[in-house]
């Protein structure tokens, strides 16, 4: 009885309600929805004819990266984000003790070798001049006696008192006493005329590689303080006191460059090198502000065609594709830009070169010959 009044009565309900559910979710779904405005309204070129590309703010003179020529640890930086710096300003410095104790040594090594060039500019030394003097006396009255004594064997020997052997040895005494008084003499003449010439010369030469020693660990503790090379404002700081950095660096150290002029870096598909016309005018954009624009001026182009490295994330972008670098100057004055922001840039294409080109008339189709009656 139970399971009749169910099939009877129960199931057409649920059946019925499952109906009505199903015709409320169909006109739900059918309903017309309200077109949904875009946050931001795509940029829309200026020119009738155009070239579009990727643009992307750097410094008057390009971002320069900073990095260490020699290895070693950040002891101190003396820069911070949007501090101006000129020429020849420290940025920041590495650990120089090693360098400093070289220094040291080579300084002392150089004054070693000036004080030995002095000794030798200064010669003869009076002391020692008069002791060759005196070893000169010396030897000439040794010569004397043993003259003396030659004289009296020699005349001992003709009366037949002494030997031959005894005259020989007063002999050789003598010739003993001449080659002394020859050495002393010449030992003498020496001290007297000073140091030799080429003695000068080999002092003078160790003067000036000791000099050059010293310069050479001076420069290498300049190199360890990382200066600006050019006028400009610090962009960013990648480095920190106790920080080892490498050379050449892993990464930017400090990136510094000239932002009182901003340039603009375009990306020119080369699809559309051929329609680009050198000195052309041309407008940028604001990324989600297209309202908001900034004539720009022809600086240069670089020549050289690259891979495209700059994204901006449309369909049809491939990452294949190489582009043609054009340089522009923007004036944002009034608005502020900041370098690595990225915009939409449109140059103006005269007409002629926006045509597509005509069909060279050797390869149109020959006309149909007439029909012969």
């Amino acid at each position: 009885m139970p399971g009749r009044i169910f099939t009877k009565y129960m199931l057409p309900a649920v059946a019925f309600g499952l109906f009505l559910f199903a015709v409320y979710f169909v006109r739900g779904q059918n309903q017309a929805h309200r077109p949904t405005k875009p946050m931001a309204q795509p940029p829309q070129s200026p020119f009738e004819h155009t070239v579009a590309g990727a643009g992307i703010v750097e410094a008057q003179t390009e971002n320069i990266a900073i990095g260490s020529s020699s290895p070693g640890v950040v002891v101190e930086v003396f820069v911070k984000v949007g501090q101006q710096v000129v020429k020849g300003d420290k940025l920041f410095r590495l650990d120089d003790r090693m360098l400093q104790a070289e220094l040291a040594n080579r300084t002392a090594a150089l004054e070693s070798a000036k004080a030995d060039l002095v000794r030798l500019e200064n010669q003869p030394r009076p002391e020692q001049l008069r002791i060759s003097a005196a070893q000169l006396a010396e030897a000439k009255a040794n010569l004397a006696g043993q003259q003396d004594q030659y004289n009296r064997a020699r005349e001992l020997y003709n009366r037949k008192v002494d030997t031959a052997e005894n005259q020989v040895t007063r002999l050789q005494a003598l010739r003993t006493a001449e080659a002394q008084v020859a050495r002393a003499q010449a030992d003498y003449e020496m001290q007297k005329n000073g140091a030799w010439v080429y003695d000068i010369k080999v002092a003078r030469a160790a003067v000036a590689q000791a000099q050059a020693q010293v310069e050479q660990t001076k420069t290498e503790l300049d190199r360890l303080n990382i200066r600006a090379l050019v006028d400009g404002e610090v962009l960013q700081v990648n480095v920190r006191p106790g920080e080892f950095v490498g050379a050449p660096p892993g990464q930017a150290l400090i990136i510094l460059g000239n932002i009182q002029l901003l340039h603009v870096r375009v990306d020119i598909d080369e699809n559309d090198i051929p329609r680009f016309e050198p000195g052309s005018p041309g407008v940028a954009m604001l990324r989600g502000q297209s309202h908001t624009r900034f004539p720009i001026k022809f600086v240069r182009v670089e020549p050289y065609v690259v891979p495209k490295r700059s994204l901006t994330g449309e369909n049809t972008e491939r990452v294949d594709t190489r582009v043609l670098q054009v340089i522009y100057s923007i004036d944002a004055a009034d608005r502020p830009l900041y370098v690595g922001q990225q915009l939409d840039v449109y140059i103006q294409v005269p007409p002629a070169v926006a045509q597509p080109p005509a069909t060279p008339r050797a390869l149109e189709k020959p006309a149909s010959p007439p029909a012969t009656p």
